[in-house]
This record gives structure tokens, sequence and C-alpha cells, in this order.
């Protein structure tokens, strides 16, 4: 049985539910040891705990917000100082579990400091998330401003993970690779059991999910439709009118998600590509100065799978709009159930011990009669789901 340390940023519940999906893929061939923090180390330990999956916290980076629950650059700045004054120390630390209990593979979901550490000790590291869609995809059909946007973000995303022996980006969205890219695996949304199993039905209420606090007048226009709405992530409070305010609870959320007739949200890949999986319309509200949320919001739009305003800009009239057109929307949705679990796991083991061997007995057996399995039982591309 391999060994496999998993990483995952702590921003967001979008990184920690990417890892879930293929943990649970892993986790009973393999010994999987996982490595957190924030809101992705509190959402796994959960999970996991008291199971043979180890979740662990490490520190990391978190982004800064100001007046108005805006994207604030100076103290996320700071955080980011802080974070590299400690990156050093990390580094080795993480190196010497390495070096003491020998993975097999590292994998990260854009977190830096671990596969730094497997550098160090030679230990091959495969990258799995959607931030490098910035670094491996042509972006050239963006508008100009978030193209120039791209441009500056896929700089980070480079320096924040290299050394990697392959890409695997996984995004509600598909767009070429850039010419020249190598090594780089193009999947759908990564999608828990809840997601998979979920009944599909449409019950005429709202879902409405948001990372953190959210501005008033987004509450407000959703008020002023009449329309029933679920909304997560926001805390138990009492009902007002006809917002019914829930706790984040992973089986129920994903019922509740099935069952609704669309979806209001943040512009994060994870929780759009859910959705669209579900064949849920998508009314999207990037954060302020979340520029891939943009982006993720502008690709959404170009897919006739819903469309997107600024939280700070929103008015009742969206809604209104938006609610008018989800017929066409769902038609459009309905053509875009994608899931990239199987393709994601299968890539990632192929750098795992004993997989390898497992797939040539597979080949091997099937010669006999007459068949000689192509890489697509490894699990498809992007490319060959669409």
């Amino acid at each position: 049985m391999a060994r496999v340390f998993y990483s995952s940023c702590g921003e967001g519940r979008g990184h920690a539910t990417r890892v879930k999906a293929l943990v649970e893929r892993l986790r009973f061939e393999n010994q999987v040891v996982l490595f957190a923090f924030g809101e992705a180390f509190v959402m796994l330990s959960r999970a996991y705990r008291g199971s043979d999956v180890r979740v662990e916290e490490i520190p990391g980076i978190r982004f800064g917000y100001g007046r108005g629950e805006r994207v604030s650059f100076t103290r996320t700045a700071l955080s980011v100082a802080g974070y590299l004054a400690s990156l050093e120390s990390l580094t080795a630390r993480l190196a010497h579990r390495i070096v003491s209990e020998r993975p097999s593979l590292v994998v990260t979901d854009f977190e830096p400091a671990l596969p730094r550490a497997a550098r160090r000790c030679n230990v091959p590291i495969v990258s799995l998330d959607h931030q490098h869609f910035l670094t491996t995809e042509d972006l050239r059909t963006l508008p100009p401003r978030l193209r120039m946007q791209a441009a500056l973000i896929g700089v980070v995303v480079a320096a924040y993970v290299r050394g990697q022996s392959e890409t695997i980006v996984s995004s509600f969205h598909h767009l070429p690779l850039r010419s020249g890219v190598r090594h780089v695996t193009q999947v759908g949304t990564l999608l828990r059991p809840e997601i998979r199993s979920a009944k599909v039905t449409d019950r005429g209420h709202l879902v409405a999910y948001f990372r953190r606090a959210v501005p008033t007048r987004v509450l407000e226009a959703i008020l002023a439709s009449g329309v029933q709405t679920n909304v997560y992530g926001l805390g138990h409070r009492q009902d007002l009118g006809c917002l019914r305010f829930l706790e984040v609870d992973e089986s129920a959320f994903a019922a509740d998600l099935g069952a609704c007739r669309a979806l209001v949200t943040t512009a994060g890949n994870q929780i759009v590509g859910e959705a669209t999986f579900l064949s849920k319309p998508v009314l999207a509200l990037p954060e302020s100065a979340n520029f891939e949320q943009r982006i993720n919001a502008h690709l959404l739009s170009r897919s006739g799978c819903g469309t997107w305003i600024g939280p700070e800009d929103i008015q009742p009239e969206h809604i209104e709009v938006f609610l008018r057109r989800l017929d066409w929307y769902g038609a459009n949705v309905r053509k875009q159930r994608v899931d990239g679990t199987d393709a994601a796991a299968a890539a990632l083991e192929r750098y795992i011990p004993g997989v390898i061997r497992r797939q040539a007995d597979v080949r091997q057996r099937a010669r006999p009669l007459g068949r000689v399995l192509s890489p697509a039982v490894i699990g498809p591309s992007w490319g060959e789901w669409r």
C-alpha cells in the first residue's frame, strides 16, 4: 500500500471539496495524509475524524478583507509577508516528514510548502487545482481587461507551485491549451459523493451560497423577488421573509442543490461546477477585486449556463431578469453534465507504485479477448468529454 501526502489551500471550501472527492478514490488502496489550513482544515478534519485518513494543520495564506467585505490588498499582503517569513521553516519540517514517512507521491491543491519540500526529497509532485488554468489554457478570448488580470495572476500561480511532474486542471469551463504546453490534463469538476448521488428535481426554490459576509444589498435584492431561498454560508439566523438561513451541512446542501430551481452564489469554480453538473442555472456574484472569480463569471455567462453581476451593483431587477430567463439557461446547462473525478483519479494513480502493475495486468488479461485497452480505460481527458 502506497502512502500519499496531499496538501490543500484553505481559502474557501472549494479546495477542500476537490481534495475530498479525490481522497474518496485513493484512501482504500493507499494511506493518505492531508495537510491543510483555514476552512479546508476544519472541513477535512471533521470529515475524516476517526478514520484512517490523517489530517494535519499547517500555516497558509489567507485573503484579507476590508470595509464592505472587499478583498483588501493591504491585509492580504500582510498575510503573504508573514507566511513567506515562515515558509523556509515550514518547508524544512515537511521535508523531515517526507524523509521519515517516505510517501510515494505528493499532491497539492494550490498549497506551496509541501511541493517545495517534495522537490528537496526528490518525491514526484502532481498539482491538482483550478488556478492553473491561468497558466495552461489559451485565454485570448477573454476581454482585454480580464486578459491582463489573468496574465498578472498567472505569474503568481506559476511561482506558487513549481516542479510538478503533471498539472491537472479541474474546471467547469474548458478552453484550449496554450501552444507548447505539456504534461497537463484537463478534467471537469471533481465531485464529492454527495453531489454525484444527489437526486435532481425542481421544487421551485432558490439556493444561495456565500463564502463569507455578503453585502446587504444582495440579500435585499433576493428578498424583493419573493422567491423562497435557502441561504447557506452565513450561519443560522432568524428567517427573513422568503429567506431561510441554514448552516452548511454537506449532505443536506447537496440534496437541496439537487432539488432547487437555480443557484445564486459567489463565482467559485467548485460551487459553479457542482451546480452545472446538477443542471442548475447560476447567477454568479464574483467577489469584488477577486479577479479569478471575475474570469469564472465571464466564462459562465459565455457558456449560457447563467449570468453574473457584481454584488456591489446588484438590484432587484437583476434577480427578476435572471428568473425570467431560467428556461433558456436550463436548456444550456443540461448539456454540461461533466464529472472529472474518474479522470483525475486515474491521472494521479499513474504516479502511484502498484497501479501501473494493475493496469498492465488488465491489459494482459484483455489480449486473449482480442482487445488492447486504450488510454481511455485509464480515464478520458477533458477533450474526450466534450
